[in-house]
């Protein structure tokens, strides 16, 4: 189930064919979902940013943080060099390290014979999944990237409780990975934008869908979480990536990833003290940025034509946001907890009184 298969269109922009972040030329995502016994609900996921190795091949990127308490390694050498050079990877809080262990010997095994010593900084982002699972287990392993690494492709990306979103509550909800994609007009360019989150933030009374408060319209969380604020509302994190197929420099992918935090917002998402709320962006229209040349040629999208790109991220921003909600399934976990999914028939009771949808 996705926000369009209810009827549900944010914003006034146009999806790609898969309404996914691989809509975006070359990027690849892949799982490992990890669900065993009473209390693992865990997993991995891996994107790629483009279609061949960014080691050899990197793109310009920026990052925005929103909240920081939270992960996203390698982002002081993307704010350093303006570039991407790995795949990126999410996870659980506390499998951040075996997950880049991994991703460093992936990239030295790409990288052997090269005429340099290989070497890497790779980018992992986390979100604390142990409300449902035994985070304290390390139930992810090496095997699990290589697996992840291994079923990354095209097209249609599951959602929901897959991969690294497997353990995750969103808005006091079952949440996880989501994804959705805008394609500009050729007018504007032709640009393709596509974002994936792992959405394990927010309290439900904050929870708005096109600006209908269905958090409080369906009740009070009924999760015994911890991590509350004084007024009894949970934080938690969200991890945000982003993809263009713009020209974009360094600075400008940095003004993407920004604007990323304004679809969070748009859903109820408040940045919180104890949420982790990270966003790393990049832009694949300039190519060959890699090897011994010394110099480099490249384009860049005038500002006054970026506004667009702006708001295509914030809508599918949103959208993936909902479209976690919506994938995920009912998860009883450690403990015997139970987060339960947001019911779309329930959501499109709240929406039609709201007049975001008719029926």
């Amino acid at each position: 189930m996705r926000a369009r298969d209810l009827g549900i269109a944010v914003g006034s922009g146009e999806p790609g064919t898969a309404n996914a972040i691989t809509d975006v030329r070359g990027v690849r995502v892949g799982h490992t979902t990890l669900v065993a016994g009473d209390d693992v609900r865990t997993g991995v996921t891996v994107v790629f940013p483009h279609d061949r190795d960014p080691g050899l091949e990197p793109v310009f990127a920026g990052a925005h943080r929103l909240n920081g308490n939270g992960e996203l390694t390698g982002l002081e050498w993307i704010r350093e060099s303006g570039q991407l050079e790995t795949p990126i990877a999410l996870t659980n809080t506390h499998s951040v390290g075996v997950v880049r262990d991994a991703l460093v010997r992936y990239a030295v095994a790409q990288s052997l014979g090269a005429d340099e010593e290989p070497w890497s900084l790779p980018v992992v982002g986390e979100t604390w999944d142990g409300v449902l699972n035994d985070v304290n287990g390390f139930h992810v392993r090496a095997e699990h990237v290589d697996q992840a690494i291994e079923a990354a492709s095209g097209g249609r990306v599951p959602e929901g409780a897959v991969g690294g979103g497997t353990g995750m509550i969103c808005h006091g909800f079952k949440g996880g990975i989501g994804t959705a994609s805008r394609v500009l007009s050729e007018g504007h360019g032709g640009w393709t934008v596509g974002v994936l989150v792992q959405a394990n933030h927010g309290a439900r009374s904050r929870l708005r869908i096109e600006g209908a408060p269905v958090g409080r319209e369906l009740g009070p969380e009924l999760i015994p979480l911890p991590g509350r604020a004084p007024d009894g509302s949970r934080a938690g994190s969200i991890i945000v990536l982003v993809a263009t197929s713009a020209p974009l420099l360094p600075h400008q992918c940095e003004r993407l990833a920004q604007r990323a935090a304004l679809g969070i917002a748009r859903t109820g998402g408040a940045g919180e003290n104890s949420s982790g709320d990270l966003i790393l962006a990049w832009a694949t229209g300039n190519r060959g940025l890699g090897g011994a040349q010394p110099t480099r040629d490249v384009t860049m999208l005038a500002n006054g034509r970026i506004d667009p790109l702006f708001y295509a991220v914030i809508d599918a921003t949103e959208e993936a946001i909902l479209n976690a909600l919506l994938a995920a399934e009912t998860m009883t976990g450690r403990g015997g907890v139970t987060a339960h999914r947001l019911d779309p028939h329930l959501l499109l009771e709240v929406l039609r009184r709201y007049g975001v949808v008719e029926g």
